[in-house]
């Protein structure tokens, strides 16, 4: 197991203050050394913002471009490496037209788009917004990667530390630990004679680790930043030992896509809910299809689909993420998808996102090559969608209760 991140949350005003970014910065440096010190290895720590439109008026969303560069910048001065810029909001219809555009500036700078939540409700024009955003984004460069810095959010509440869902809304600061924890998901099963064996394993290992974590990080509370907890998502990493689709296939589904996913997946992420620590965000079950070596081959076999993954959502932690599709994909193709998200998300009352990647020149069934360590090679997924028609091509925000 290791802390995937520790992402700092702030307001750091505009015109941008550096020395608000300059403390988050020593702030992560001494967290970084003091789980480090408890035996842990940190991957990254990152900052994320308060909404990019929240920072300027919409008259000056043309200066996102301008800002991206700027704070990427100084993030890297003061050791961060990465920065979320939090999500586009249906309030400021021209936040979501500015996104590409800022993506293409920087690497290390990312990006949400509101669709849905229990406040603003269901909102067609904002869900439209985003996928052309992840059409537009798919050709920044040649393999479509562009979009691995942007997701679609449906009912993501502040403070959720996994990029690129990870946003403020405070002034004072706060952080948050997200960990990358398949391989406690594939130990717990490994030998278990018995389904509860293995979710007793499982709660037990990151009710162990959650704990240490969160001592270690109340030691570093002082008057702030305040602690908002873990987000214990079974994170993958693209080789079996830290795979949870192998974590479904050791609990002994012959592989994962088949019935008995659902299952296995609601009975993982509950084994997260049992475990006694400071949770916050996702904290469930996470299923990147091209972070992920075994979803990656299941997809590539053609027994994961998406509607597979959609489903799973339905029990799981985070949604659709690092989906590979076809390099033709339209705005009109994504929304439905991402109208499914979006009501599975109010209905059930839980956060969803949509990571979707679809690649320049490839179709359904065509081989991926991303040269990235942290992607497994798949092949593109097929979408089964089309165009939506009247009445459900409008414009309008819809309330769904939560059920």
């Amino acid at each position: 197991m290791k802390i995937r991140s520790i992402t700092y949350f702030c307001n750091p005003k505009y015109p941008l203050e550096e020395k608000i970014l300059q403390k988050a910065g020593m702030f992560l440096a001494d967290a970084k050394s003091a789980y480090e010190a408890a035996g842990y290895e940190v991957q990254t720590v990152r900052l994320a913002t308060i909404p990019f439109p929240k920072l300027f008026s919409d008259e000056n969303i043309g200066k996102l471009m301008e800002l991206t560069n700027q704070v990427a910048g100084i993030a890297e001065r003061h050791g961060v490496s990465y920065v979320s810029l939090g999500p586009a909001l249906p309030e400021s219809p021209r936040s979501y037209e500015a996104i590409p555009d800022a993506i293409f500036v920087s690497k290390n700078v990312f990006f949400g788009g509101v669709m849905a939540d229990k406040s603003r409700g269901l909102n067609l024009a904002a869900i439209r917004a985003c996928a052309e955003v992840i059409v537009r984004c798919a050709q920044i460069e040649a393999n479509g990667f562009a979009n691995l810095q942007f997701a679609a959010l449906a009912n993501v509440d502040a403070g959720a530390p996994f990029f690129p869902a990870a946003y403020h809304d405070k002034d004072k600061p706060a952080f948050a630990l997200a960990t990358e924890s398949a391989d406690l998901a594939v130990s717990a099963f490994e030998n278990a004679k018995t389904i509860e064996e293995g979710r007793s394993n499982l709660t037990g290992e990151i009710e162990k680790h959650g704990k240490k974590l969160a001592k270690v990080s109340k030691s570093l509370v002082s008057s702030s930043p305040k602690f908002l907890g873990i987000d214990f998502s079974l994170a993958p990493f693209p080789d079996d030992a830290h795979s949870l689709g192998n974590a479904v296939e050791k609990m002994g589904i012959p592989k994962i896509g088949l019935h008995g996913s659902l299952a296995a997946a609601a009975i993982l992420t509950e084994a997260v809910d049992r475990a006694d620590f400071p949770h916050t965000g996702f904290s469930g079950f996470m299923q990147p299809v091209l972070e992920d070596s075994v979803l990656a081959k299941r997809a590539a076999e053609g027994t994961l689909t998406i509607k597979d993954a959609l489903l799973y959502s339905a029990v799981c932690g985070t949604g659709l993420d690092t989906i590979p599709l076809a390099g033709d994909t339209t705005a009109e193709q994504l929304v439905p998808l991402l109208l499914d998200l979006s009501a599975l998300a109010l209905r059930l009352d839980k956060p969803l996102t949509a990571r979707l990647m679809p690649i320049p020149g490839k179709k359904a069934g065509d081989e991926t090559n991303f040269d990235f360590p942290f992607f497994a090679n798949s092949k593109v997924m097929a979408l089964d969608s089309a165009e939506l028609k009247s009445p459900f091509d409008q414009r309008e925000v819809l309330q769904i209760q939560e059920r």
